[in-house]
């Protein structure tokens, strides 16, 4: 670490090739998305904590995901701002190396805490009269603090294998932020190690989850299809569609950046899906959920109905 020290002390950062106009536009819509992140994902968050009625395993999964959402978006958009309104491009080793560790970090957790939330539903929808005993609060507090653990540990594991690589070229990173596969592009040692874990990582975070998510849902689609009424159907599948769709969203964007064969070719295309799930993947869970869920809307209600009576 400290030979790189002493051969690098900053990124340059590529991003968008645009005019100082479109730098301020993009800065403009990138601070409004970015806000309205926090207060979509604070206004879940606080209405899971102050409505007793939301104090349910899923919605105590959906409160971390409101976390790993705004944590994840902040690990890396307010350096992005920064860069957008004084039209400079770098980034200190330092801050690069934090930045990508914490960005991975927040992916796995999220990628995790999905597929628990899949669980969840399988268990209430397909083992309903079991439901209280299998989604105890001991077992929601171990799966959530295993999420965040496992998220963790491989990020900085991640993080550990970067330091030791050697930078001693022009360390241009096509990318608007410190993503990992840009900057191991820049280094001038050998990083098959390095690939070897971002291969494994992904079959453990994204091909192992995918997995479970199919079978959670294959399963409680067995048990809609054998519901004898369409009211009841309709009724418990609407209980889960939400999931369902922030999943599918999620899942195929990141399939679409890790899991296809890397090319010089796909970099610009590759940095625009970037974008567009930086800002938006962490309004759709809010959104998702706050829309198509009937007690999200009726605890918003209460809250306010709660102020307007004090």
């Amino acid at each position: 670490m400290e030979g790189n020290q002493s051969w690098i002390t900053e990124f340059i950062l590529l991003g968008f090739q645009l005019s100082e106009d479109m730098e301020l536009l993009l800065f403009v819509i990138s601070i409004l998305l970015y806000t309205f992140n926090l207060l979509a994902n604070g206004t879940i968050l606080g209405l899971i904590l102050l409505d007793p009625r939301l104090h349910t395993p899923i919605y105590y999964f959906l409160s971390h995901l409101a976390i790993t959402d705004v944590a994840y978006a902040s690990s890396h958009l307010p350096n992005m701002l920064e860069n957008l309104v004084k039209h400079k491009k770098t980034i200190s080793y330092f801050s690069c190396t934090m930045q990508m560790v914490s960005y991975l970090a927040f992916a796995s957790v999220e990628c995790l805490t999905l597929v628990v939330m899949s669980y969840d539903r399988f268990v209430a929808i397909c083992l309903p009269l079991q439901y209280t005993v299998i989604m105890n609060w001991r077992v929601c507090t171990f799966l959530a603090i295993a999420c965040w653990v496992c998220g963790f540990s491989l990020a900085i594991v991640q993080g550990s294998l970067f330091l030791r690589l050697p930078f001693c070229g022009p360390q241009k990173v096509n990318h608007f932020f410190c993503e990992i596969r840009s900057v191991l592009k820049v280094t001038c040692g050998e990083t098959w190690i390095n690939d070897i874990f971002l291969l494994a990582d992904g079959v453990f975070i994204l091909i192992a989850p995918i997995s479970l998510v199919l079978v959670s849902y294959t399963q409680i689609l067995r048990a809609i299809v054998k519901i004898q009424s369409k009211e009841g159907r309709k009724k418990t599948f609407s209980t889960c569609s939400s999931h369902l769709c922030v999943v599918g969203f999620y899942f195929g964007i990141v399939l679409m950046v890790y899991m296809i064969p890397d090319d010089d070719n796909r970099e610009e295309p590759q940095k625009i899906l970037f974008l567009f799930y930086t800002f938006f993947n962490p309004l759709l869970n809010p959104l998702v959920y706050s829309l198509r869920n009937a007690q999200v809307k009726a605890a918003f209600h209460r809250v306010l109905q709660k102020r307007r009576t004090v």
